[in-house]
């Protein structure tokens, strides 16, 4: 067999990475794009999304140029399979010490949308934008990451298709929300080794039951987002929202805390904060539920509404006969 032409090495240490990928090419050429497009989106550059910034090539100008041209062939026309190179990511995540899974850690559901013009693009549509916080013509991804607070990598993604792009709309069979697609993706990150104590998402996700019946499927846990004013069914003389539920709890002081239970919080920049901790109880959230209701707060008095949470969660309580 003829062996391999030699490739330009990437720069200093991330030819060993690179290196690990090159069974998955299988011409100099793909090769070499691989680790030009690596170098792009790890140097220190304004514009790390557009073609002629990955290239180090100047805006409109430098479109024409070798480099350019030959990495937009990589991304764009050269055939290999990009759920290869990102089996192998995570293989190489596995492997090492410092980024190996494990149980302790959470796997965290979101979506993310970018403008685009025009409707020749794939997936694209008009929808919501979280990133601009309105609805425009744009694409949406739907992404998992996983963290143990130390350390967080990507895992997986996949498109959104709006609805318009399927011959039934939302009722063709194809169709899949961003929820639906979401627990699908936290599922084949288990499958691919990444354990987890709890899939986590925010309040957009709370709404679905699509959502929660597939993460049950999957023997998936979650901690998921409430919005504070949102009802729910409950007798009349009880509280109907989560931020109800919440004043409802008894606190005196730090002294006296009642139904708070102090917890350190940790951020990123190293400093920590003590924040406090509830079962509350709300129709039929509760301790000993299938489905708990735990506020978080930085003052339980006020219930500030940037330095509280609601979270529902079907983790069980500590003391609940089904722990």
């Amino acid at each position: 067999m003829t062996a391999r032409r030699p490739c330009p090495p990437a720069p200093g240490p991330l030819e060993d990475y690179a290196a690990r990928f090159d069974d998955l090419f299988f011409s100099l050429a793909q090769r070499r794009g691989f680790r030009e497009y690596l170098t792009g989106l790890l140097a220190p550059r304004e514009r790390n999304k557009t073609i002629t910034c990955l290239a180090g090539a100047e805006p409109v100008a430098g479109a024409g140029m070798p480099g350019v041209q030959r990495l937009q062939f990589f991304l764009s026309e050269s055939p290999w399979e990009a759920e290869q190179v990102n089996d192998r990511r995570l293989e190489l995540l596995r492997e090492q010490p410092a980024t190996a899974p494990h149980d302790g850690g959470v796997i965290v559901v979101d979506d993310s949308g970018d403008r685009k013009d025009g409707t020749a693009t794939a997936h694209v549509g008009r929808q919501w934008l979280g990133r601009l916080g309105k609805t425009d013509n744009g694409i949406v991804t739907v992404t998992t990451v996983w963290t143990d607070g130390r350390v967080y990598y990507p895992l997986h993604t996949t498109p959104y298709p709006p609805a318009h792009h399927f011959a039934r709309g939302r009722s063709d069979p194809a169709f899949r929300t961003k929820p639906q697609l979401a627990a699908h993706l936290a599922a084949r990150g288990k499958e691919a080794g990444f354990g987890c104590r709890a899939v986590v998402a925010d309040c957009a996700y709370s709404v679905s039951d699509d959502w929660y019946l597939a993460l049950r499927e999957a023997g998936l846990a979650y901690v998921v987002a409430l919005k504070p004013h949102r009802g729910t069914w409950a007798p009349a003389d009880q509280p109907h929202t989560p931020i109800e539920a919440a004043h409802a709890l008894t606190w005196k002081n730090a002294k006296r805390p009642g139904d708070w239970t102090p917890v350190e919080r940790h951020f990123r920049d190293g400093h920590t904060e003590t924040w406090w901790a509830a079962d509350a109880r709300l129709g039929g959230y509760g301790p000993n539920s299938p489905c708990r209701l735990v506020v978080a707060t930085a003052d339980p008095a006020g219930l500030p509404e940037k330095a509280t949470w609601y979270l529902a969660t079907n983790l069980p309580h500590p003391e609940a006969p089904h722990a």
